[in-house]
């Protein structure tokens, strides 16, 4: 299993770099980012700068979407952060929430989204694409790779996901909601001749290591309430039963109203209404042993990487323990001498 730190881009920039680089050390392969250009810092200029300063992890958003940037203009940072510093890029993109709900905007269609990732990923790869009745391909690319994960809840985004997505993004940590949807996205996959195993999965969710349940919580009960914004747009379609896990559409009946100012913050006065249980079922929390068994239980379901959130007041000790604790016993045993 691999690990990812999500950060916000809060200023100063200086400090999601640092951040980036303590990831680094101990051990994560990935650092993503929110990509919301009006509620945090422009993530894409701070890429550049965190793979000046270290070596091996690869950044990305979590997640960007088709709405708020012309596909190609995406595609083109991409492709130039990777004839930079090799090959270090991955795109996380979904139909969009608080980069489009914030400018009064709404979610793209899936069909905008298929047709977005299939112009990122061949541009992003050094191929030519048809985009707006042209033929396109950028002359200064040649060997860029990059992968593009969709972010998905609903049935019609996971089959998406599915079809055209070199990974799927789940943004919550209940194991069995995560074992029906990776289920979906394989049935998919299958469906669309592709090889099931070839799309990797990738679990997300708030992860802090500690002992103080009452703190822990209340750290990270802001998640249920992101989550939720994209439930509501589920039950709004297909109603509060069938289409996904009871578990995970409950919950919001309690939900009224959310403050995009507040939007992935601790201590969101918009997310009252997620009861305890959604925060201890959707998110990582409690000593590094609590966290490897959860973990061990997504390793299982065939989850490729955990990128646990870190918007909290304990990032460093969270960075820390995983890197001495928990990403060492999700690894595969190696010994010097059989």
């Amino acid at each position: 299993m691999e690990f990812g730190a999500v950060l916000q881009t809060n200023p100063p920039a200086s400090r999601t770099v640092a951040l980036a680089k303590l990831a680094e050390q101990h051990g994560f392969s990935h650092v993503w980012t929110f990509d919301s250009h009006l509620l945090w810092q422009e993530p894409y200029v701070i890429y550049s700068q965190i793979l000046a300063e270290t070596r091996r992890i690869k950044v990305g958003p979590f997640v960007t979407n088709p709405a708020t940037r012309d596909w190609t203009v995406t595609a083109s940072v991409f492709a130039t952060l990777n004839e930079m510093y090799g090959n270090r890029t991955i795109c996380g993109i979904g139909r969009g929430d608080s980069a489009v709900r914030v400018t009064n905007g709404k979610p793209t269609t899936l069909k905008e989204l298929r047709e977005s990732i299939h112009v990122i990923r061949e541009l992003g790869n050094s191929r030519a694409v048809e985009y707006n009745g042209a033929t396109l391909r950028f002359p200064w690319s040649v060997g860029s790779e990059l992968e593009v994960w969709v972010a998905a809840y609903g049935p019609l985004a996971l089959k998406l996901a599915g079809e055209v997505g070199d990974g799927f993004i789940l943004q919550l940590a209940d194991v069995d909601i995560a074992e029906w949807m990776i289920r979906t996205v394989r049935e998919a996959a299958e469906k669309a001749g592709r090889d099931p195993a070839s799309v990797k999965f990738c679990v997300a969710a708030p992860f802090y290591i500690g002992d103080d349940w009452e703190h822990m919580r209340d750290q990270c009960r802001w998640f249920g309430g992101m989550v939720g914004n994209h439930v509501a747009d589920i039950v709004a379609k297909y109603g509060s039963s069938g289409a996904v896990p009871q578990a995970l559409t409950d919950y919001i009946k309690g939900r009224q109203e959310y403050d995009y100012n507040e939007h992935g913050r601790a201590g969101n006065t918009h997310t009252t209404f997620v009861p305890d249980e959604i925060v201890d079922r959707f998110c990582v929390l409690g000593t590094a042993e609590q966290h490897i068994e959860k973990l061990e239980r997504l390793k299982a379901l065939g989850v490729d990487q955990f990128a646990g959130y870190l918007q909290h007041d304990n990032k460093e000790e969270t960075l820390r323990v995983y890197g001495e604790t928990v990403i060492p016993a999700l690894r595969d045993a190696i010994t010097a001498k059989a």
